[in-house]
């Protein structure tokens, strides 16, 4: 069977790959520590849960609208309001079977052979495959020490520029977007007349009281210019109930409705309560989650810093660190390959992120698990020694 140019190109997820490999070795009975997750490891709240099973009890298990329920729109539109302080109908949300879906939707529905969209390293791993699965290319913008600059965006902006992705705060590195980098980012767009996708599902899991904003909450220009991106998997613990949803100019998200309804249709119903229950409901789990993800945040940060070669600056949210291990000589493929075989440690490399200095470590688990798995990070370290200056 000959498969298409499109599908032989993309890469496999490096997350999910050795998230695999972890879970196989854990099957064979090794007491393997993985890292690598990209969920709370919470439960989803107990409303949540039985939200849920009061859809299913009234029988609200058939079809619903492709782009959702607009119960569901209406709390979205609102949290919107209140929160994020911008201006959606419900005509301009929709709601997908994840973020994911939701960023794959806009990527289907606006670029084209040709076109170029700008990412800042590091970025999420799937930004960069669904932008070539649409025929468009990436161009790969740096940060400084992490942080994202608007002047390095500047510099890769050409006439064949249709979008650029931002992410705050960040996944993998934690960092969030300054708001003095955050205006110079929406006049580049307007000036430019590019469109922005914000990518916005970590913006609640903050730490140190840093404040959260949205791009398209700051003038009417770049609202115009701005589709954002959600989804209720990491603030509420339900990344299996595939609920993600965006909001933005209403041509594009009726474009967007239209490709949905022929692809996927409607999001699972259940999920659709469960996610209603989620926004509008008690958001007390959330505010406990991020304290336990903040205590131990500094654990890890701490630990990294102690180790032979490693150097970690502090995440200002995320559930993850971003070390630089270049100290230890190895690139982050070799680095997670060999802590997973020698000390059952499974973690994410950054070579997929856009950064090969840095491994993705997720700190979404237990604070005996960090322990342990830290323990062993720093035994390989020292096993291999420090073969760069620090």
């Amino acid at each position: 069977m000959k498969l298409t140019k499109r599908v032989k190109e993309i890469k496999s997820s490096v997350t999910l790959s050795i998230s695999a490999k972890a879970n196989e070795m854990k099957k064979q009975g090794m007491d393997v520590i993985a890292f690598g997750v990209g969920e709370p490891d919470f439960d989803t709240p107990d409303n949540i849960k039985e939200a849920a099973k009061k859809a299913i009890d009234e029988g609200f298990t058939k079809y619903t609208p492709a782009s959702g329920i607009i119960e569901l729109k209406k709390a979205i539109a609102e949290k919107f309001l209140k929160e994020n302080n911008i201006i959606y109908e419900e005509s301009q949300i929709i709601i997908s079977n994840g973020a994911k879906q939701s960023l794959m939707n806009i990527c289907l529905t606006v670029l084209e052979e040709g076109d170029e969209v700008i990412l800042i390293k590091p970025f999420w791993l799937s930004y960069n495959e669904q932008i070539k699965m649409c025929g468009a290319t990436p161009v790969f913008a740096e940060s400084e020490n992490l942080k994202v600059k608007a002047k390095l965006i500047e510099t890769k902006i050409s006439d064949k520029t249709k979008m650029i992705i931002i992410n705050s705060p960040c996944n993998p590195s934690g960092k969030i977007i300054e708001l003095q980098e955050l205006e110079k980012i929406a006049d580049l767009c307007v000036k430019h007349n590019i469109l922005c996708v914000s990518d916005e599902p970590y913006e609640k899991i903050l730490f140190d009281k840093n404040k959260h904003v949205s791009i398209a909450s700051l003038n009417k220009n770049i609202y115009g210019r701005t589709i954002t991106v959600n989804a209720v998997s990491k603030t509420y613990s339900m990344t299996g109930w595939r609920i993600g949803y965006c909001a933005g100019p209403k041509e594009l998200i009726k474009a967007m409705n239209n490709l949905q309804s022929h692809s996927t249709s409607g999001p699972c119903s259940i999920a659709q309560k469960a996610a209603l229950e989620a926004i509008s409901g008690n958001q007390e789990s959330v505010e406990i989650m991020i304290r336990e993800f903040e205590k131990r945040r500094n654990y890890v940060v701490e630990r990294l810093n102690q180790m032979k070669g490693v150097i970690c600056s502090k995440p200002e949210g995320t559930f993850y660190t971003f070390p630089d291990i270049s100290g230890t000589g190895l690139s982050s493929i070799q680095f997670c390959e060999r802590i997973l075989e020698e000390e059952l440690v499974a973690a994410v490399p950054g070579e997929p992120f856009g950064d090969d200095a840095c491994i993705r470590i997720s700190f979404a688990t237990s604070m005996n698990n960090l322990k342990e798995g830290l323990a062993r990070i720093e035994r390989f370290c020292n096993k291999i020694g420090d073969t760069h200056e620090r």
